[in-house]
Formats: C-alpha cells, sequence, structure tokens
C-alpha cells in the first residue's frame, strides 16, 4: 500500500505546489482589479464594465487552486469530536468511510464540472469580459464563460486526487501504525501523525 500511496503523494506535493502559486497571483490580480474599479468609481466617476466578472472569474480560479492544499493540511472546517473520542483503529474506519463518502460526492461533481465546461454552459460568452485585440489589427473575442466554469473542474479534480490520498495514507495507518507515511515539504509535518 505505501508503494502506491508514495508516488500519488509525490504528485499532489508537486502539482498542489505549482496550484498555490497559481493562486496567489490570482488573489494579487484579484485585488488589482478590484482597485481599479475603485480608482474608476469613486475617482474618475466612470465604473468600468468588466471589473466585477473578472475578480469573480479569478476568485473562483484562485479557490480551485487552494482549495485541495486546504483539504490535503485539514484546514477545511470540520466537527472531529467524535473521530478523536475514539479508539485508533475505529477512528480510521470512520475518517475512510467519511473519506470514502467524500469520493463519491466529488465523483458526481466532476461530472457536473465536465458538463459545465465543455458542454451546454460553457458555449455562452461572457457578459462583460472581453479580450481587445484591435491593437494587432484583430477583431475583440469575448471570453467564453467556460474558463470560467473550468475552475470548477480542476478543483474537483484536485480534491479527488487528495482524497484518495487521504484514503491511501488511513489505509496504511490502519495496516502498519508505525509506517514512515511520506512527508510535505511546505506544511512540514507528516499527515496522520496526530
Amino acid at each position: 500500500m505505501l508503494s502506491v500511496l508514495s508516488p500519488v503523494a509525490w504528485a499532489n506535493t508537486r502539482i498542489l505546489r505549482i496550484g498555490r502559486q497559481l493562486a496567489w497571483i490570482a488573489l494579487a490580480l484579484m485585488v488589482l482589479v478590484t482597485l481599479a474599479q475603485v480608482f474608476f468609481r469613486y475617482v474618475l466617476n466612470s465604473a468600468l464594465a468588466w471589473p466585477d466578472e473578472a475578480a469573480r472569474f479569478l476568485m473562483l480560479w484562485m479557490i480551485a487552486f487552494i482549495a485541495p492544499s486546504a483539504m490535503r493540511w485539514g484546514g477545511f472546517v470540520s466537527i472531529d469530536m467524535l473521530p478523536r473520542a475514539l479508539p485508533r483503529v475505529p477512528s480510521l474506519i470512520l475518517g475512510i468511510a467519511l473519506l470514502g463518502l467524500s469520493l463519491a460526492v466529488l465523483m458526481t461533481a466532476a461530472g457536473h464540472g465536465y458538463n459545465h465546461t465543455f458542454g451546454f454552459g460553457g458555449k455562452f460568452d461572457s457578459s462583460s469580459l472581453r479580450v481587445p485585440l484591435e491593437w494587432i489589427g484583430l477583431e475583440t473575442v469575448k471570453v467564453k464563460l467556460r474558463y470560467m466554469y473550468g475552475s470548477l473542474l480542476v478543483c474537483v479534480v484536485l480534491l479527488t486526487m487528495v482524497t484518495v490520498e487521504l484514503i491511501l495514507r488511513m489505509l496504511v495507518m490502519l495496516a502498519n501504525p508505525e509506517a514512515e507515511l511520506p512527508s510535505d515539504d511546505a506544511s512540514g509535518a507528516r499527515f496522520g501523525a496526530e
């Protein structure tokens, strides 16, 4: 089991590290877009049409990139009184069952994310986001909503990868409590060491 967990943990560590970098870039751009709208609206008294939708677009992608790391490190809000009150083996079994339920929900969400990104909803254009190409002699291109909906699909796929890793970690801990679990150098802690 550890031979399966190690490459999954290695891949997740690298993918999520890139995701965290993209998340802070999206956050910085979101702040800049919001500040630009505040400046144009309140200083120049001429609000722009696109910053609200651009900020929403960037926020969705920021969440898509950072939520998997938060899940992996136990950063989501949770009620963990019962697992902490149970002995080690029943607590791990409960954790595996809950993560299995989460995995089923994520698999359903992946289908919805795919349908929204590549199906009917993704064919529509954004109401205000456009790529101005006039300066190179081309027409302005409207941004497709699929690029916004794609954040749902990316987030769900990354959360699924993390959920699989967490299930594998708990299975390893269930089979061998003394097993040396792979660590994530960004968090500095071994998962499941509590």
